[in-house]
């Protein structure tokens, strides 16, 4: 909470490496964003909740954690199985198995499935440059 990419980490890189924060943000936005407004068989589905649920997990696997997050979110919305496959992808991507990627979530497209390990990947890429530039900023002070 005392350290966010919206708030430090986002100037603190485009002051080191011009342009570079803004092409990042954008990064992350675009995959946040992303959706076709369907879960399964259904359409018009307003996913955001969803994806912020999961954006928020990954970076609660890695000690990160939002004071104006409502965490019984994540335990509403993402399965046991998709917990599991969101840690082992984020932690341990050596231990991602075929086995793992068909448990969650099983009704739905590949494509769906596809977004989510976007989602996370990107989510932890966050997570890491937060760390990293919090490290940074404390050096310099």
């Amino acid at each position: 909470q005392d350290y966010t990419w919206e708030d430090h980490g986002y100037s603190l890189i485009n002051r080191l490496y011009p342009d570079v924060g803004q092409l990042l943000d954008e990064k992350f936005q675009v995959v946040y964003n992303l959706t076709y407004n369907t879960i399964a068989m259904h359409c018009g589905v307003d996913t955001s909740v969803l994806r912020r649920a999961i954006w928020n997990y990954v970076h609660c696997v890695f000690g990160i954690r939002y004071d104006d997050y409502d965490y019984g979110e994540v335990n509403q919305l993402l399965e046991r199985n998709l917990k599991v496959y969101i840690k082992t992808v984020a932690c341990y991507p050596e231990r991602t198995t075929k086995q793992i990627y068909a448990q969650f979530w099983k009704h739905f497209k590949h494509s769906e499935k596809v977004h989510i390990n976007l989602l996370l990947l990107e989510a932890r890429m966050q997570a890491a440059l937060l760390y990293a530039l919090r490290a940074v900023t404390r050096y310099m002070t």
